[in-house]
C-alpha cells in the first residue's frame, strides 16, 4: 500500500531525488509483502505448484516491464530482452544459486535434494538457452545477432512447447521429481495449511504487490538507465538491474528456504524462475517483435556466450550429485563475481 500511494504522489508531479529514493525503499517494502502472500498461497496449493505459482507471476512481470520499455525505447531497446534474460539466468544460475548452495552448506555441513527434478530443469534450460541465445550467432538467412521474422517465430513456438512440456512433467507426470525427498505427492512436511479465503486473499495481493514492484521499477527505470550512462558503464547494467528487481521475491524466497534445510524448494524457485524467464519472456517478445515489426537482437557477444556455457556446465556439475557444499556455493559466487566485473569493466 505504501508503494502505491508513492506512487500516487509520483503522477501528481513529485519526482525529486529524495522521493524518488523513498520509492525505492517502497519498491523493497512491496517485494517482501510479495514474498510473505505468495509463500501463504505455495503453502495452500503445495509443491511443486507453489513455486510455479510464484515464478510465472514474476515472469509475468518481467515481460510487462521489458515490452513496455522497448516501447518507450525504440531501436536503441532492441538488445534490453537479451540483456535483461541474460542477466536473469546469470543472477540464477550463479549468484542465486551459489549463496543458496553457500548458506545451505555453511548452516548444516551438506545439503541433500532429487536428481531427477534437476536434471530435467537442466537439460530443459540448456536447449531453450542455446536456441534463443547462442542460434541467432550463426544463422545465415538474416546476419546475426538477429533471427528472420518466421525463424523468430519458429523457436518461440518452440521454446514455448519445451516450457510447456516442462511444467506438465513438473505438475503433473512426474510430479514426485520435485518434492523434498521422502515426501509423498499428499504429503505435508509442515503446518497445516491456510483455508481458501486466505489463500484467495494473499493470491490478490500477491497480484497487487508485484504490480507494484513493476510500475515502481518502471518508474525508477529512466533514473537508473541515466545513472548507469553517466558511470560509462555497459548498457547490460540496465537488464542486470531490472533482473535484479524482478527476481527480489524469488531470491529472498529461495534464501529462505536453503535456510531452512529446504534445498528442493530453493531449486524449484532457481531453476524454475530461469526457465520460466527465458522459455515465456523470450517467446512474448519475440511475438510483439513480430507484430510490430520492431528489430530483436537475441545473440550474445562471445564473452557472454562463454559465461553461459561455463554456467551451465558447472551447474551441471554441482548438481550432479544429489549433495552440495559450500565449496559448490563459492564456486558459482565466484562466476558470478566475474560476470559482474567485466559488464562494469568490459
Amino acid at each position: 500500500m505504501a508503494c502505491w500511494l508513492l506512487l500516487a504522489g509520483l503522477a501528481l508531479g513529485i519526482s525529486n531525488t529524495p522521493y524518488r529514493i523513498a520509492l525505492g525503499v517502497g519498491l523493497i517494502t512491496a517485494v517482501f509483502s510479495a514474498v510473505h502472500h505468495a509463500e501463504v498461497v505455495a503453502h495452500r496449493v503445495g509443491e511443486p505448484f507453489g513455486t510455479l505459482v510464484l515464478a510465472l507471476a514474476v515472469t509475468l512481470i518481467e515481460v510487462a516491464l521489458i515490452v513496455s520499455l522497448m516501447l518507450s525505447g525504440g531501436a536503441a531497446a532492441s538488445s534490453l530482452a537479451r540483456d535483461t534474460v541474460f542477466a536473469t539466468i546469470m543472477i540464477i544460475l550463479n549468484g542465486l544459486l551459489g549463496l543458496c548452495l553457500l548458506i545451505g552448506g555453511r548452516r548444516f555441513g551438506e545439503q541433500s535434494f532429487g536428481l531427477h527434478g534437476v536434471s530435467a530443469s537442466l537439460a530443459t534450460l540448456a536447449a531453450i538457452v542455446a536456441l534463443t541465445l547462442v542460434l541467432p550467432n550463426y544463422t545465415s538467412t538474416v546476419i546475426g545477432p538477429y533471427y528472420s521474422a518466421g525463424q523468430l517465430s519458429f523457436v518461440a513456438a518452440v521454446s514455448l512447447i519445451l516450457y510447456a512440456t516442462f511444467i506438465f512433467v513438473q505438475t503433473v507426470r512426474h510430479r514426485d521429481y520435485f518434492l523434498p525427498i521422502g515426501a509423498l505427492p499428499d504429503q505435508e512436511t509442515h503446518a497445516a495449511p491456510p483455508g481458501n479465503p486466505v489463500a484467495i486473499a494473499s493470491a490478490a495481493l500477491l497480484l497487487v504487490c508485484l504490480a507494484a514492484v513493476v510500475v515502481s521499477a518502471e518508474s525508477l527505470a529512466p533514473a537508473v538507465e541515466a545513472a548507469v550512462h553517466t558511470a560509462g558503464a555497459s548498457k547490460a547494467l540496465v537488464g542486470i538491474i531490472i533482473s535484479s528487481i524482478v527476481l527480489m521475491p524469488e531470491g529472498y524466497a529461495a534464501v529462505r528456504a536453503a535456510r531452512s534445510n529446504r534445498l528442493q524448494t530453493s531449486l524449484n524457485l532457481t531453476l524454475g524462475s530461469a526457465l520460466a524467464s527465458i522459455g515465456f519472456t523470450i517467446p512474448a517478445v519475440a511475438i510483439f517483435s513480430v507484430l510490430t515489426g520492431s528489430k530483436l537482437m537475441l545473440g550474445l557477444d562471445p564473452k557472454e556466450t562463454i559465461l553461459l556455457v561455463l554456467s551451465l556446465f558447472v551447474a551441471t556439475l554441482s548438481l550432479s550429485t544429489g549433495r552440495t557444499t559450500v565449496l559448490q556455493g563459492t564456486v558459482h559466487l565466484v562466476i558470478f563475481a566475474v560476470y559482474l566485473f567485466t559488464v562494469v569493466i568490459p
